[in-house]
């Protein structure tokens, strides 16, 4: 299946420790940001959209994260995410976080499909189809 997105950044002063080096938190909130605007790309609607008009929100059921080198101050990171496996209430991605061609972290994720209420909803074909 493997479609890959791809999601530019920069790190920050605020993104790193003491040391100018990303802080290990903060992976999450860079492969979140990729997520959000690779459903915005497929979609081609917002997360607030999805709610109103399908009933529709992605809840992150699990996530496990490699750290296999760090970030550092100013660097420019690409998180590329690729869905590995799409079913009408799941999709698992890999994301993995770059610095010129260079593997940073790699992270499995698992997005769970649900309404408003929290309770499992089937993601609506039209949508699947988007993926």
């Amino acid at each position: 299946m493997s479609k890959k997105y791809s999601y530019k950044t920069k790190v920050y002063y605020e993104d790193t420790d003491v040391g100018g080096i990303v802080y290990y938190a903060n992976y999450l909130k860079f492969i979140e940001r990729a997520r959000t605007e690779m459903i915005y790309q497929q979609f081609e609607i917002n997360h607030q959209k999805l709610k109103s008009i399908y009933d529709v929100i992605f809840l992150v059921r699990s996530c496990n994260i490699k750290y296999i080198k760090s970030a550092n101050f100013e660097d420019e990171l690409e998180i590329i995410t690729s869905i590995i496996k799409k079913t009408s209430v799941r999709l698992n991605l890999l994301q993995e976080v770059i610095r010129s061609n260079e593997l940073l972290i790699s992270a499995t994720v698992e997005l769970a499909v649900v309404n408003s209420k929290g309770i499992v909803k089937k993601l609506p074909k039209e949508l699947i189809d988007k993926l």
